[in-house]
Parts: structure tokens; sequence; C-alpha cells
């Protein structure tokens, strides 16, 4: 039974990173970024960078994808992502602050 359990919670973590991965390109957020550079807006590893050690890093992350906004990064506005559901706004903040592994 035990068995049963360490592989089901394995499968379940290693296919959350594709899963968030495939949730990024699903909602075109690869058009803009990328994981290790700057496209239009910054690299997910910069992200991570800049909310590392902050308590309320993945809610102020899930909150800025879905109401987008400016000036966090420079002058170009990332669009509001309204239509994610607050669960897969979460989902792509924790990837990110994972820097999206």
């Amino acid at each position: 039974m035990k068995k049963i359990a360490a592989v089901a919670f394995i499968a379940f973590v290693s296919t959350g990173a594709w899963a968030n991965a495939d949730l990024a390109k699903k909602n075109n957020c690869l058009a803009c970024h990328a994981v290790d550079k700057k496209i239009v807006g910054p690299a997910y590893q910069d992200v991570a960078k800049k909310y590392a050690g902050q308590a309320d890093a993945e809610a102020t992350l899930a909150k800025s994808i879905k109401a987008g906004g400016s000036g966090k990064w420079g002058p170009i506005p990332m669009p509001a992502q309204a239509q994610l559901s607050d669960a897969d706004a979460k989902a792509l903040a924790a990837w990110v602050l994972a820097d999206a592994k």
C-alpha cells in the first residue's frame, strides 16, 4: 500500500510541473515570457528572484497574472488574464516562483 501511495505521489508531483508548463502554453504566456530570458516581459527566473522570500508572493503574483498591469518591469503593460480561474492563476504563480521547473 505504501508503494502505491509513493508512486501516486511521484506521478502527481512530476506531472504538476508539466501541467503548469502546458497551462502557460495554453494561455499564451510564452508569447511574452520565457524561463531564462526576457522577451516582451521578464524571464520567469527573474520574477522568481524578485519575489523570493516574500510570504505572500504566490497570492501577489496570481493577482498580477489575472489583473495585468504595468510599471513593475517597464513601460510595456501585461494584459489581464481575467479568463483564468483563481486555481489556474495560483498554479501558474507557483510554477513561476519555482523557476518554471
